[in-house]
Formats: structure tokens, C-alpha cells, sequence
């Protein structure tokens, strides 16, 4: 890489895009010798369509969509590469105040096996009274989001592809519809989960941790040639964003952090619920709260080097829900997206591998796709 380039990168106002930001705001990026234009999008079709064309050299990117791009899934296929993790966990399904009472009058509400079982209740009421059916909403039907709604619910009994409505909205978008009575729960990122809790609007039900324990949620992508043809580049943005990923997790600078992020041309919310955030100590109704320190994980414990495994389970879970076919060919590119090699290429380190573990069901760990989808009661199998 010779001089200074020019690189355009998209990003969805979410926390977990903290790495990418606070790498541009204290000029990580720019020691790099790369002139970064970030650029605010609404909606995750608008990042990967221009990331697909070229508009933008990366992204911030719901790790699922990398891996659907790829395979040419619900778009063009687009074959992109993943060197390195934003983001693991983060997110959280809220319901309506509504909603909460109903599953609150009927038992428990603090495992999420509970709460499957209680929804699934509710699900059935609804049915026999012919009333509408709840609806949910997430971010893309390719997201973490998608998947940790339907793995919970279907653990319940709730198929959700046949008893209630699944619908994709922006992440900004989810507390408005919520508080208009038009979704009765959803699952996004942070903090728009805890902007319905603070507006007075929702109840945060389950931490995103408390379904997957680690889930890879997002990343930064490039396209697949952009990342062999130009080593250089892609060697200079890592190194930038883990120097931003260890600013962001070091304690001492947690509220600098959590004003700079608040700032409108990054994610535009109070920059104390941002701190909550970071610190995985949220409330969740009121003035209740709950804590987990893996609710949002950045850079700790080498969470920034992808791990291919990981790729394998997103295939999995689209595989469970009839997103897309099996082939030994189309499973090989699928765990191809995540790019170890980029990673320790300009970063080096020590491979850490973590299974994704769930609340319930089967442990994807070791099997065949065929055994894994085989221990489940609802989704599809091979």
C-alpha cells in the first residue's frame, strides 16, 4: 500500500460497532495511513447492497449476511471475506409491557426454557380465542437476531414459522413499533433494547447471552477480492481496529468511550445507557436491572480472531430454517467467509476456539449437520 487510500466504510448505529468507531474518532485508522470515511446507514439491505457493488470498500456486517452473501442467498451472490470480529453477543429480546404481564401472570420468567414454554401457552390461547397472532420483530431474516428468536421459541414448542408472524425492521426502528402496539417483542442490538426500557415502553426479557453464550454477531466485511488483491490495506485496518477494540475495553476509559459513541453521527443515544451497555449491567424494567459481564463482548479474550467454527453454526442454523440447501460445497464456503489467516497474518496470536453453546437442545460441537439438525423437534433436517 503505497500512500494514503481512500476507504469507505458503512456501519449501523449500534454499540457493536464501538471497535470501527472509536478506531476513526482517536485516528487509529489514520496511523495507518488510511484516509476512513464512515458512513451511517439505516437499514442492513443498504449495507450489504453497497457493499456488494462497491460504494463501500467495508462494513460493519451482521456476521449471518456475510455468510449469505457469500452463498447467494436472498440476493446476488457476492462472495465476501470476515478477518476480523466487531462484535460477540450484544443483543437482547424485549417484549411490550402487554406481553411481559401475560407471560409474568402465567409462571417464571427468569429461564429462558420458561418463557419458551409459557409463550408457547400464550401462542395457543390466542389460537383457540382467533385472535391475531404476536408478532416479532428482528433486525434480518440473516442475523443472529432471527436465530436466537426462533431457537428460543422452537425450544418452547412455538414453530415460528407457523404460529406467530416474524417480521425484519431497522434497528432504530424497533421501539417506535413497539410502543405503537405493532410488534409485542423483538430482538436487536444494543441500546435499542434499552431505549424501550428506558422510554417506559418494554421489558428486556433475555439477554442475547442468556440463548447463544457466545455468539459471533458482527464483523467487519470486505469482498472477497478486495481482501486477497490488497493484503496492505486490509493488514492496516485490523491492526486500527484492535488498537480501537483495546480502548474500548480498557476501564479507565469507559465514559470517554460511552460520550463518544452517544455523539449523533455515531450511534445518537445518551451516553448513559451506553455505558450500561458496555458494562453488561442493563436495566430491564424500570429501575430493575440485571447483569452479565459477557452481554457485549469486544476485544477481550481474543474475541477479535474469527474462528471458522463459528461460520459452520450460522450455516447450521440457515440450514435448520430452510434458508438454504446442503452441499459439502456450499458448507466449505460458508465456513471460508471467516478469515483466520487475514487476522494472523497482521495480527498474529493464539487460536482460541469456543463452541456456541445454547440454552437447550443439541451441542452443534464435533457432529455431522445431519446429527445436529436431527435432535431438533421443530425445523428442518437433511
Amino acid at each position: 500500500m503505497s500512500g494514503e487510500a481512500h476507504v469507505k466504510i458503512g456501519f449501523i448505529p449500534l454499540v457493536d460497532a464501538a471497535a470501527l468507531l472509536i478506531a476513526a474518532h482517536k485516528g487509529f485508522v489514520a496511523a495507518e495511513g488510511l484516509d476512513l470515511e464512515l458512513i451511517r446507514e439505516v437499514s442492513w439491505a443498504n449495507i450489504r447492497d453497497k457493499l456488494a457493488i462497491g460504494r463501500f470498500d467495508a462494513a460493519h456486517l451482521l456476521a449471518p449476511m456475510a455468510v449469505a452473501s457469500t452463498l447467494g442467498l436472498g440476493h446476488v451472490r457476492v462472495p465476501l471475506a470476515a478477518p476480523i470480529n466487531l462484535a460477540t453477543n450484544g443483543n437482547a429480546i424485549a417484549v411490550s409491557m402487554a406481553l411481559y404481564a401475560e407471560l409474568a401472570a402465567e409462571g417464571e420468567v427468569a429461564h429462558p426454557g420458561q418463557t419458551a414454554r409459557t409463550l408457547a401457552t400464550l401462542v395457543a390461547r390466542r389460537r383457540a380465542e382467533g385472535r391475531e397472532p404476536l408478532t416479532f420483530g428482528m433486525t434480518f431474516p440473516f442475523s443472529m437476531h432471527n436465530y436466537q428468536l426462533r431457537y428460543w421459541m422452537a425450544e418452547g414448542g412455538v414453530d415460528p414459522d407457523e404460529d406467530l408472524r416474524l417480521i425484519a425492521l431497522p434497528p432504530s426502528y424497533m421501539v417506535e413499533n413497539l410502543a405503537r402496539g405493532q410488534l409485542d417483542g423483538f430482538c436487536v442490538g444494543a441500546p435499542w433494547s434499552s431505549v424501550a426500557v428506558d422510554a417506559g415502553v418494554g421489558v428486556i426479557l433475555h439477554f442475547g447471552c442468556e440463548i447463544f453464550e457466545r455468539a459471533l454477531e458482527k464483523v467487519l466485511a470486505l469482498r472477497e477480492s478486495v481482501a486477497d488483491e490488497e493484503p496492505d490495506l486490509v493488514a492496516a485496518l485490523l491492526r486500527a481496529l484492535c488498537k480501537g477494540a483495546a480502548y474500548v475495553d480498557a476501564p479507565q476509559n469507559l465514559e470517554e468511550v460511552s460520550q463518544i459513541l452517544s455523539r449523533p453521527e455515531f450511534v445518537g443515544v445518551d451516553a448513559e445507557i451506553i455505558q450500561r451497555v458496555l458494562t453488561g449491567r442493563l436495566r430491564v424494567q424500570g429501575p430493575e436491572t440485571r447483569e452479565r459481564v459477557d452481554y457485549l463482548i469486544i476485544g477481550e479474550e481474543s474475541a477479535t480472531r474469527p474462528d471458522p467454527r463459528q461460520a459452520e453454526w450460522i450455516y447450521a442454523q440457515m440450514l435448520r430454517w430452510g434458508q438454504t440447501r446442503y452441499s459439502p460445497a456450499m458448507a466449505d464456503r460458508a465456513k471460508g467467509v471467516v478469515r483466520p489467516d487475514l487476522f494472523d497474518a497482521a495480527i498474529g496470536g493464539v487460536q482460541v476456539q469456543r463452541e456456541i453453546k445454547a440454552f437447550a437442545g443439541p451441542s452443534f460441537d464435533g457432529r455431522s449437520y445431519a446429527d445436529y439438525l436431527a435432535g431438533f423437534a421443530i425445523g428442518q433436517r437433511l
